[in-house]
């Protein structure tokens, strides 16, 4: 009874509820005047006739006519008399079959309804939530980030300002409390000062405004915002941002950094200090058709990790045999990589200009990272307003086969899908691939779950704008290094578990277990060891650098948890 009173209370308070009740007291108020003068009228007509009823009796008939049920027991005799019936029974119709229902569900039983799931839509966190992360907005990258929180057993609650949102979501699942963006007491029942992370990923201008609420309650809190505009990275930090990410730029450049069509040299996509992961193309190298074990690849200083083919990644044994579509995923320092270099130099040499589709803010980027590298392209864009650079920009439709073939598809090295429409991608990357079978091909995907649709689209390589936002945010409150080589595919470090301790990495038998591969340790104070021998000791203390999946590292984690 209490929570129905709270119920009732709440919806009273409500101003549209308010107005809700006045329409159906307005309502009762008109039906009870028509039964009223019905009433009276019954006598009238009844006393012409030469019948004698009570008041009583006037006010059940008509009830029985509105209602429909017509019992029959008492009834005019006179044409004026069955005139008056028939009125009644209309009107009787009209209001207790067809306005009276409609009134009462729309104007009360809905608010009803709407009040107690309103009443399940939590407000405030309770005063000892601690450690958690806020996060402002539902969107992709916020739901892959809440993926990642809920893997690795993380507390978070989405801020949502709108009651019908945080109903839809609270019954998803969805950790959710109500309340405005703008307004600093949402953030205070939201235990903000003492959360591990504040995350705002809406448009610039509302990031700072959330930004410079939230530092009015928790001037230390750390906070990560998105900016889709470089303009924007000073005016977040000024509003007391600690981490600003323009994830176009990030985008951009990890898409750049994939692209090893063109030579069978290595291309760095990702390091650690010293350590550094790369990625080499083995077509029409010596390398194809032989196992790892046969190339010895051993002896010129880098590891291989594994190989791609086709965006289908499998971790390296002594018997993998390299094909012509492997991109191998190597790691070591940059000494080693230049002996590795030196040796295929001269295969698969190509200068002619990779292929931008799309000249956004993610294209702008790889095309800035390409020639950083001294690596011409074309851009394809449709919005001749989005040119920066005319000499390299074809202005057309990416899926017109002519556009394609003026931007050079036919002899390019690789082709590097930036648009933020999956559809359009999926579609290039089916052309691209069916046009030339050789050519590598990295796209972007913004939605998680079009990633191995590209993948099976013919890309060889995808990278997720919501997996990498989340990424990077899951790299802020995790306080570990983790480095997104391609989608679903992490450089990130651990400290050795006591279940490791005084094991070597073959003993260890990480690799057979997890899937993760180690691929460097550091001792305390010592230098980091890279591509340590199969016998090296983990050491107590020790920290080592891991290469795996979101998969493999959560089964290294649940296994040696203990440690």
């Amino acid at each position: 009874m209490k929570n129905i009173s709270v119920q009732i209370a709440q919806m009273l308070q409500q101003r549209s509820a308010k107005r809700n009740l006045g329409a159906v007291v307005r309502l009762f108020l008109m039906l009870g005047s028509l039964i009223a003068a019905y009433s009276v009228l019954f006598h009238l007509i009844m006393a012409w006739e030469g019948q004698d009823h009570s008041w009583l009796t006037g006010f059940y008939w008509t009830l029985t006519v509105m209602s429909t049920l017509g019992f029959g027991d008492i009834t005019f005799h006179s044409d004026l008399g069955r005139v008056f019936s028939i009125l009644v029974l209309l009107t009787g119709v009209v209001f207790l079959l067809i306005l009276l229902p409609f009134t009462v569900i729309q104007f009360f039983y809905v608010p009803w309804v709407e009040a107690q799931a309103a009443a399940r839509t939590p407000r405030q966190l309770p005063p000892d939530t601690e450690g958690h992360v806020i996060l402002t907005h539902d969107d992709p990258v916020s739901a892959a980030f809440i993926r990642k929180l809920e893997q690795f057993n993380y507390e978070y609650v989405l801020l949502v300002p709108e009651i019908e949102e945080a109903m839809r979501l609270h019954d998803r699942g969805i950790h959710v409390v109500l309340g405005h963006l703008d307004d600093p007491e949402t953030y205070r029942r939201a235990c903000v000062d003492k959360a591990a992370l504040v995350v705002s990923t809406q448009d610039d201008v509302v990031n700072a405004n959330i930004t410079f609420t939230v530092r009015q309650v928790a001037p230390a809190v750390p906070l990560a915002a998105m900016a889709d505009k470089a303009t924007s990275l000073e005016v977040l930090e000024r509003a007391g941002a600690t981490s600003v990410l323009n994830l176009s730029d990030m985008m951009g450049k990890a898409l750049a950094r994939c692209m090893v069509g063109g030579d069978a040299l290595t291309h760095v996509v990702g390091s650690v200090d010293e350590l550094l992961i790369a990625e080499a193309n083995a077509n029409r190298t010596p390398l194809v058709g032989k196992t790892l074990r046969e190339n010895r690849l051993r002896d010129l200083g880098v590891s291989v990790i594994g190989l791609w083919d086709r965006g289908d990644f499998q971790n390296a044994t002594p018997e993998t045999l390299v094909g012509q579509n492997t991109i191998l995923l190597l790691a070591g320092s940059a000494e080693q990589f230049a002996q590795y270099d030196e040796h295929f130099a001269i295969y698969n040499v190509s200068v002619k200009p990779v292929v931008i589709l799309g000249g956004g803010r993610v294209g702008q980027a790889a095309a800035h990272a390409l020639a950083a590298r001294g690596v011409d392209y074309r851009i394809i864009e449709r919005d001749p307003e989005m040119t920066h650079d005319p000499e390299r920009t074809i202005i057309g439709d990416a899926t017109e086969p002519r556009v394609l073939r003026e931007a050079g598809l036919a002899e390019a090295p690789a082709v590097l899908v930036t648009t933020h429409d999956d559809n359009l991608n999926i579609y290039a990357t089916i052309y691209c691939r069916s046009v030339r079978p050789d050519v590598l091909i990295v796209s972007r995907s913004t939605l998680e779950r079009n990633t191995e649709t590209l993948h099976r689209a013919g890309a060889d390589f995808v990278f997720s704008y919501a997996s990498m936002g989340a990424t990077s945010l899951f790299n802020l409150i995790r306080g570990s290094r983790i480095v997104s080589i391609a989608e679903g595919l992490d450089v990130f470090s651990m400290v050795v578990p006591r279940s490791l301790e005084g094991k070597t990495i073959v003993e260890s038998g990480v690799r057979e277990r997890t899937g993760c591969t180690i691929v460097a340790v550091r001792g305390n104070g010592e230098g980091l060891l890279i591509n340590p021998p199969p016998h090296e000791t983990l050491e107590p203390g020790f920290e080592m650098v891991l290469v795996g999946s979101m998969e493999s590292e959560s089964k290294f984690l649940k296994r040696y948890s203990e440690g």
